[in-house]
């Protein structure tokens, strides 16, 4: 039996519906992780030095397809919970043109770009041709990157979770064999694990067009887009808080990788990469539960339902804290061996993950309020408050902790920094949530 937006949520009915994103924001992940784990082990240190180098340059690039799939499907869950249906699909269909053609044009900027930025940001000889290599086979991509983030959102907002799993599950299964492939066998290196992310990413972007654009059960279709400026703006606005996020966080890992090459040179760089693709994997769940309530939380603010909405929020922060606590746990336990899977081949690259593994696990205990947070105020239509706590947990308090605790505490200070900020993040968060009580009466 399906469950609808207009639903009352149990803890368990929560979990169910929401499950499907989260599998699906991990299982992103986790194929990530695996680009890194066969270029690290098959290509060398350097090669995958330099796809964490650029990857943050890529992901700017790339940010925009979260800015309209979680903007959009505010915008779009609230149109439904009002009972305008025909409207709904006709702002889907649009922001899904709208954005594959800002991807062509992200696609021919960023070809132009990736040598000089790569260049500016410290990297040279072997490491900046190798992140030229990678960058400009993934920026063929881009374009259905960018619909593939947006479809993770709009598959939930058309009561379809879990499609979009599958979806998910296929450009997953599709980017590991093809990784095994192109690099442990065929020995393309870097260019093979660029080569099997981008047909991976194709997958995830072109098979949701082909069902949407045919005869569905879902709530939305794409039908013949009409321009609506206005609407247009709304969602750059709900999502801006996403792509400011998005952006932020990518300036501060290229802020992170140029203090690592300062204080520990490309093993620093190596060991961050890791400890990002740990990172990813479990903020991973926090990004998914927050993109499965959201349409949620949409509908039922649309509708007018504030005791459904009371119990949304008093739920979620509960099923947080939880999934918080957890993530510390399996931080500490599992640092060795995640550790080992990436960097056992070296000795002291491997002292230096462990070491940061040791601080950085601390940061999971707080980074869940403020995603949640800023996610919970996306649905509400409020991008302004979102994005001021994006804005804040990264462009402020990292980039602050990230200049200052280094020259107090050398690398243990790159390490500590994500906690500080991750922390600050949650306490100003929480004060977001309680003064805005009474105004949408939750």
């Amino acid at each position: 039996m399906n469950i609808q937006l207009s639903d009352h949520f149990t803890y368990k009915k929560l979990l169910r519906f929401t499950f499907p994103s989260i599998a699906m924001m991990i299982f992103t992940s986790i194929y990530g992780v695996v680009d890194g784990f066969f270029v690290s082990n098959y290509v060398g240190k350097t090669p995958f030095a330099a796809v964490n180098f650029i990857m943050p340059f890529l992901m700017i690039l790339g940010a925009f397809g979260f800015m309209f799939g979680t903007g959009g499907s505010a915008l779009i869950s609230l149109t439904m919970g009002e009972g305008k249906l025909p409207r709904a699909n006709r702002l889907f269909s649009m922001l899904v043109c709208v954005s594959a053609s800002l991807g062509v044009m992200v696609a021919v900027l960023g070809v132009i770009l990736i040598r000089p930025v790569a260049s500016l940001l410290g990297a040279e000889g072997e490491l900046l041709e190798n992140c030229v290599l990678y960058g400009r086979i993934i920026l063929a991509a881009i374009p259905a990157f960018m619909l593939q983030q947006e479809f993770q959102s709009f598959f939930i907002t058309a009561e379809r979770p879990q499609l979009g799993l599958y979806t998910t599950v296929a450009a997953g299964v599709a980017n590991m064999v093809l990784d095994a492939l192109f690099i442990a066998v065929f020995r393309w290196g870097v260019a093979g694990a660029a080569i099997a992310t981008a047909i991976s990413q194709c997958i995830g972007g072109v098979i949701p067009v082909l069902y949407f654009l045919r005869p569905n059960t879902s709530l939305l279709r794409l039908t013949r887009p009409v321009l609506d400026p206005r609407a247009l703006l709304k969602t750059c606005t709900n999502g801006s808080s996403e792509l400011m996020s998005n952006i932020s966080m990518s300036l501060v890992g290229m802020l992170y990788n140029m203090q690592l090459m300062k204080h520990a040179g490309e093993n620093g760089v190596a060991a961050y990469g890791v400890l990002m693709y740990v990172c990813l994997i479990f903020i991973a769940a926090f990004i998914g539960y927050t993109i499965g309530t959201a349409p949620v939380i949409g509908f039922h603010y649309g509708a007018g339902n504030h005791s459904e909405l009371k119990s949304l929020l008093g739920k979620s922060l509960v099923i947080i804290g939880l999934f918080s606590v957890g993530m510390l746990f399996l931080g500490e336990v599992l640092a060795r061996p995640l550790s080992l899977l990436f960097v056992g081949y070296d000795a002291g690259l491997l002292a230096l993950t462990l070491r940061g593994f040791s601080i950085f696990s601390f940061s999971f205990l707080f980074s869940g309020i403020a995603i949640y947070g800023s996610g919970f105020f996306t649905a509400l239509n409020n991008g302004l408050i979102s994005a001021v706590i994006s804005f804040l947990r990264t462009m402020v308090f990292q980039v602050a902790a990230i200049l200052i605790l280094p020259v107090f505490w050398g690398i243990d200070g790159i390490w500590v920094s994500i906690v500080a900020a991750e922390a600050l993040a949650a306490a100003v968060t929480a004060l977001f949530l309680a003064g805005n009580r009474k105004r949408y009466h939750y």
